[in-house]
């Protein structure tokens, strides 16, 4: 492997773990909650979709987005695509990733969404997952949960008041009115997931 090529490989979108692509058909899990419950997709009857975002206590992008995904949550969990936060990291690796601060952060951020632990590691590189914060919008079909949205939540990290497009309103809007959606990969803006 010559050595553009091999600089290609590692620079190329997913090209650690390939994930879902836009169009691919998401698997379900179950992961522990902050509450001690377990949570699926499948627990949510009435959804129309679901915006999975992969986060966490411990990365200073994950914090800077942190009131928008819960306002995110406010907006869209009545219309049907409730936010479902899951946290990547280790946390022998990174401990302000542990179980126990994920509750603290929960509770003191008061949460309207689950925040689960991907205790095994197994659900972020089933997704492609690589940063924090890292969203995937799902569309609930008769065939499965489809992809429809893959990257950053928006186009400003350090400024909410400051964005000029938001990459996963757009898309979520797009969505639930049958629209094509225009953007559907943007690269995620964040910490490395922690392994």
């Amino acid at each position: 492997m010559g050595l553009m090529s091999l600089f290609a490989a590692f620079t190329t979108p997913n090209s650690f773990n390939e994930g879902y692509q836009v169009g691919d058909k998401a698997s379900d899990f179950k992961l522990k909650n902050v509450d001690g419950k377990f949570v699926s997709l499948s627990d949510y009857a009435e959804a129309k979709g679901f915006l999975v975002i992969f986060t966490c206590n411990s990365c200073p992008y994950a914090n800077a987005y942190e009131d928008r995904i819960i306002e995110l949550d406010k907006k869209y969990q009545k219309i049907g695509v409730p936010v479902v936060a899951i946290n990547p990291n280790s946390p022998e690796v990174q401990p302000k990733d542990s179980f126990e601060n994920m509750q603290k952060r929960a509770k003191a951020k008061d949460y309207t969404f689950p925040y689960l632990l991907d205790e095994n590691q197994e659900v972020f590189p089933m997704y492609g997952a690589q940063r924090t914060p890292h969203c995937f919008l799902l569309e609930k079909t008769d065939g499965g949960y489809e992809v429809k949205y893959i990257g950053a939540i928006d186009d400003n990290y350090q400024d909410a008041e400051a964005v000029e497009v938001k990459y996963v309103e757009n898309a979520i809007d797009a969505m639930l009115s049958g629209n094509e959606i225009e953007i559907k990969n943007t690269k995620a803006i964040g910490c490395s997931i922690k392994v």
